[in-house]
This record gives structure tokens, sequence and C-alpha cells, in this order.
């Protein structure tokens, strides 16, 4: 039964990231404004955002995913939904609705003492979703939802077998939660209608295509942040940790971090003196107690790799982008 609720869990959190569409619409090249290096996507504070600059400034080499990726199908896919609510003004008039199969008819099997052990949907209906996108973005989006439909059974077979399935599950739960929150943002950031938006909306759609991007010259600041071998002297690393927790907690679905809780920081330095990992305390409140964790921190080029946390010790998560750059800068010297 134990295997049966894990399985249950990841296919949930397949689904999350996963949505089928059986739409096609005319791909046709947006029209923007090739304006070189003299307009700017802000990305400050989202969860995302590294990955958002690359996509921006054209720098495909630089994304830690392909188009064939779960994770991309998903970011795509949220931002459609949200451009279509939060920008409906600054859609062309030939915009399209945006599609989903929802389950009408679900198949539930019960042990003998009548307690649930699988559920499955036998029968599935296309509906509109009355949010409606540009036609050559989605239509990007569908040839990409098809590649990966193809390699559907592939990639369950591949969760489903990982050693730290129920880790990545997890942490499939918090990107969810953590693309969320960027999309209430993003376009409060950046105006609806802004050069900045349609710049990342053709390269977005170049990716999704495997097409040349247009490129930028300026290199990101997180491109240049990985290649600094990170700042010199004596950091404050009790207040980094503080931040890189912190800023991870925002997507856990129960436990509170406590904040400026970290405590018994463990530094660990190669031969020339600059950090490869970090080991902390910290506290956090969940189901009204109030708890203790562990948490390392692996660094890379003198800049913080992954984070892994005591409950899933093998499931590396991604630092904030924004906090590492400002690390690189030094605004964590003492």
């Amino acid at each position: 039964m134990k295997n049966t609720y894990l399985k249950n869990s990841i296919l949930l959190m397949i689904v999350m990231f996963l949505s089928s569409f059986d739409y096609a619409v005319e791909q046709h090249p947006i029209s923007i404004k090739k304006s070189g290096d003299s307009i700017e996507l802000n990305t400050e504070g989202l969860y995302y955002a590294e990955f958002f600059d690359y996509v921006f400034r054209g720098h495909f080499e630089n994304i830690e995913m392909t188009r064939e990726d779960m994770e991309f199908l998903s970011i795509f896919n949220q931002y459609l939904r949200a451009f279509g609510k939060q920008c409906p003004q600054a859609l062309p008039y030939d915009k399209v609705e945006i599609m989903e199969d929802i389950c009408v008819k679900e198949r539930v099997k019960t042990d003998v003492f009548g307690v649930e052990t699988d559920r499955i949907c036998v029968q599935w209906e296309t509906v509109g979703t009355g949010i409606y996108a540009r036609p050559q973005l989605y239509g990007a989006y569908l040839t990409v939802r098809d590649i990966q439909n193809r390699d559907a059974l592939k990639t369950t077979i591949e969760i489903m077998t990982d050693p730290n399935a129920m880790g990545n599950t997890v942490d499939m739960a918090h990107k969810a939660k953590g693309l969320a929150t960027d999309m209430t943002m993003i376009f409060n950031l950046n105006p609806c209608s802004s050069p900045s938006i349609e710049r990342l909306e053709e390269n977005l759609r170049l990716f999704a295509l495997d097409r040349p991007a247009i490129r930028m010259k300026e290199r990101s600041k997180y491109e240049k942040m990985k290649n600094s071998g990170g700042p010199s002297g004596d950091q404050d690393f009790e207040r980094l940790i503080d931040d890189l927790v912190d800023d991870q907690a925002k997507t856990w679905a129960f436990n509170r971090y406590v904040p400026n809780s970290v405590s018994g920081v463990k530094k660990y330095t190669n031969a020339t003196g600059r950090p490869t990992e970090l080991v902390a305390n910290y506290r956090y409140n969940g189901f009204k107690t109030n708890s203790p964790g562990t948490v390392r921190i692996t660094f890379e080029k003198g800049i913080p790799k992954c984070i892994y946390f005591s409950d899933f010790p093998n499931n590396c998560k991604t630092p904030n982008a924004s906090i590492l750059a400002s690390y690189a800068k030094g605004e964590y010297s003492r």
C-alpha cells in the first residue's frame, strides 16, 4: 500500500507539470523591435530569475534544461496562462483559446477493507479554459507538448524508478509553487506590452522550436556571477545561509522557517581557502512544534551550487540566483 501511495503522489506531481492540449494553430514570427542591448528584463526576486534572463538575452547555452524537460513545459504553460489572465489587452486580434483535457470519469480500486488503493482516469474531455494566447507562441507550446507526450511513458518510468523519487516529487511541488509566485510578479516588474516582454516571448518561442535565438551581446549578471570564482576575504556565511534557507522556505508546503535561526556553521575549504561546503543548523515551525533542521550547501567555483536539507539529503535544490549574484559581488563580506 505504501508503494501505491508513493506512486499516486508521484503521478500527481507529473500531472502538475504536464497539461494536454489538442488544438492546432498556425505558427508565425512575433514582430518585435530588435533593439540590441538597449532593453532589459527585470527578474529581481523571481524563483526562475536566471532562466528568464538567459532566455531574454538569447543565451540558450547557459540554460540548464532542454525543451524536452517537463520543467520547461510547466514554465511555458504557466507563462501563457499568466499572460492571458493578466495581460488580455496586449493579446492580438487573432488570439487563440488555450485548451485543456479534464477527467470526466475515474476508475477507483479499493482493497477488501474498502480503502482506496488506486485511482485512474478512464475518460477525458477537451474543453476551453477561457484564457487566450498569442497563436504563434501557443503553437510553439503545442510543439513542445507533443514532443513530451511521445516520451511520456519513458519519463514516467524514469521518475518511478528513481531511487530519490520522493525527494524529487517534493522538489517538483516546490518548483511549481515558486513558478506560481513568479507569475504573480513578472508582469508587475515588466509591463505587458513592453519591448522586454516581447523579446522574452520571441526567444521563448525560438527555444521551444529549437531555433537560433535573438542574442544580446551583454552577458547576464548570473553568468558573470558563476564565472567570478566567488568573493575573497571573510564572508558572513551565517547571513548567507539564512537568506538562502529563507528563500527556499517560501516554497515549503507545511513547515515555516524561523528567520535568523541559523547556528553552528561549519565551513570546509579547498587548498586556496575558498569554501567547498557549508553545514549549519536552523529551526522551523511545523504542526505547532518548533523543530531543528540541518542544511548543507555545496560550492562550485566559489559559488553555492546545491542546497541539501536533512529531510531529503540527496535532493539538490538550486540557490536563488539573485542572492548568489549579491554574494559574488561581495555584499556578504564582513
